[in-house]
């Protein structure tokens, strides 16, 4: 049977949505937890995921087109089913296919009538994966008049603690779920309207959704008596702006500076028809108090006023490709860093010396990926592969050096760099570097690594944290070379460091062998002539 899936609310104040691009096509197949589309609303663009398993028999929004929450999205059912029927018949026809059974709160609502002027107010879906709230802290309580904008509750979703601003104004006459309680989304939360009004019937469930809809607002009599108290300051004493969060989008968006507006709402706090009734006094007519005038001007306050640009570029299928890679390394594989710093001080006079050979030239990256390679070999949990049922031991030694091209990032591989002098590194990292940068490397030249070297030195890093580059076990991130006061021999003197970050996955090396290796590293790079044996 068909299911029909509408313009979900996404955010608290979310009234419409735009679809920015459909990840599943008509025609395609659709499987629980599927991503359908990614849909911008009034905070953020948001991917939406599917509850349902199926095939994709219709669109009903477009990409760029916007519409407003719970219009027609999209329809799943079984493969080459006739859904004309269903298209044609409006919402009523949608409400009927995708309950297949009426639930508890619907049947409550057929015995149940909603007084004139109550409103329903349901758990919200305050996140595209919410299917539960807490409710961390009610901000008004049973009795407590409550205007448009003013916050009701905080709730605490799968992903934050939210405030939950009311779209109706009224007597708070039943609180559904208390403090520290969870709830289901769409179920009652609270119900609004005249003081005194008897809700006793409705208590025990919510209204079907068309009987809240249907429900008229409160008479403009009652509304006048929630606004009638008068209006008090909106700026705490500690300076803060207190103002609903649609108020707050909305003064941006327009550039407005919320100092200068007053608020109608409890305590002062500014709602969105406090922004949207807002006209900004003629300088003119702004004059400062009798006994301000008498002392120090009153400081010019200046409003930045512009106009919010953006500028789309498609995303390249490096830039996916790196983006799908790092993020599923960085989210599957624990990761953990370890930092040490190295005297480079041998270093530099031991590289002075070689690069003063004829038809030599030897950098310190390619010094940090030889001491590498050969601290490698003595450490081979570090140059290992997590699998589901083992690990892989690479009995050889390969290592790729991060190179940025003007796309992203690749990472062309040194085959059996332990093999290879100082100057054989320098030669192949200086040729593979050139040709990624032309784009010429062959898929043979970025794979088969087994441990990466990541340096950002030469921008003036000093130090920094890279994602493994699985199947790796390993990345060393190398910062550049700092000349500061060091201890020597008891006496402070002037020498030169590099910081060295190791990340690894905690799968396959632990604390104590990523510390091991660090430690056997710094000993190479500290006493070069090691590594020339």
């Amino acid at each position: 049977m068909a299911t029909v899936i509408n313009m979900p609310r996404l955010s608290d104040t979310m009234e419409e949505g735009t679809v920015a691009s459909w990840l599943k096509q008509v025609g395609d197949k659709v499987a629980e937890g599927d991503i359908l589309a990614e849909i911008e609303t009034d905070k953020a663009t948001m991917e939406f995921e599917s509850f349902y398993e199926g095939t994709l028999l219709h669109v009903g929004i477009a990409e760029g087109e916007t519409a407003p929450v719970d219009q027609l999205l999209c329809v799943i059912g079984n493969e080459g089913e006739d859904i004309s029927a269903l298209l044609a018949g409006g919402a009523s026809a949608a409400a009927e296919v995708v309950e297949e059974a009426p639930k508890a709160e619907e049947a409550v609502a057929q015995t149940a009538e909603v007084p004139a002027g109550v409103e329903i107010i349901t758990m919200p879906r305050l996140s595209d994966t919410m299917e539960e709230g807490t409710v961390a802290s009610w901000l008004k309580q049973i009795g407590d008049k409550v205007a448009e904008g003013d916050i009701l509750a905080e709730i605490e979703t799968d992903k934050a603690t939210m405030e939950f601003e009311s779209f109706y104004e009224g007597t708070l006459l039943h609180v559904g779920v208390q403090e520290g309680e969870t709830a289901p989304v769409e179920s009652l939360l609270a119900i609004i309207g005249p003081a005194g009004t008897d809700v006793s019937d409705l208590k025990g469930g919510v209204p079907a959704k068309a009987a809240v809809a249907d429900a008229p607002v409160a008479k403009k009599e009652e509304a006048s008596e929630v606004a009638a108290p008068a209006v008090v300051a909106n700026t705490a004493a500690s300076g803060r702006i207190f103002a609903s969060p649609l108020a707050k989008k909305i003064a941006s968006d327009k550039g407005i500076d919320l100092s200068s507006v007053t608020g109608t709402g409890e305590n002062g706090r500014i709602t969105k028809k406090d922004v949207e009734n807002f006209k900004a006094a003629p300088k003119e007519a702004v004059s400062a108090p009798a006994e301000a005038k008498s002392s120090a001007p009153a400081p010019q306050l200046y409003t930045p006023v512009g106009e919010q640009i953006f500028e789309e570029t498609k995303n390249s299928q490096m830039r996916k490709a790196i983006a799908k890679s790092l993020g599923k390394s960085k989210f599957t594989a624990p990761h953990y860093y370890l930092s040490i710093e190295v005297d480079m001080d041998n270093a530099i006079a031991s590289r002075k010396q070689i690069n003063a050979l004829p038809d030599t030239k030897v950098s310190f990256n390619d010094m940090v990926v030889k001491a590498s390679a050969m601290a490698l070999r003595k450490h081979p949990q570090i140059n290992t592969q997590w699998q589901d049922d083992v690990t892989r031991y690479a009995k050889h030694i390969s290592i790729g050096v991060a190179v940025a091209v003007e796309d992203g990032l690749v990472v062309p591989v040194l085959p059996f760099t332990d093999q290879m002098t100082l100057t054989q590194i320098g030669g192949n990292v200086r040729s593979l570097a050139g040709k990624a940068k032309n784009k010429k490397l062959t898929p043979g030249e970025m794979s088969g690594s087994t441990f990466t070297v990541s340096n950002l030195g030469m921008f003036g890093i000093t130090s920094f944290t890279s994602i493994i580059n699985q199947p790796n076990s390993a990345i060393l991130s190398v910062g550049a070379i700092v000349q500061k006061p060091v201890v020597k021999n008891g006496e402070i003197v002037v020498g030169n460091t590099m910081t060295l970050n190791l990340a690894c996955d905690h799968r396959t090396v632990d604390g104590a062998a990523g510390a091991s290796f660090l430690q056997t590293l710094k000993t190479y790079l500290e006493n070069p002539v090691t590594m020339l044996a």
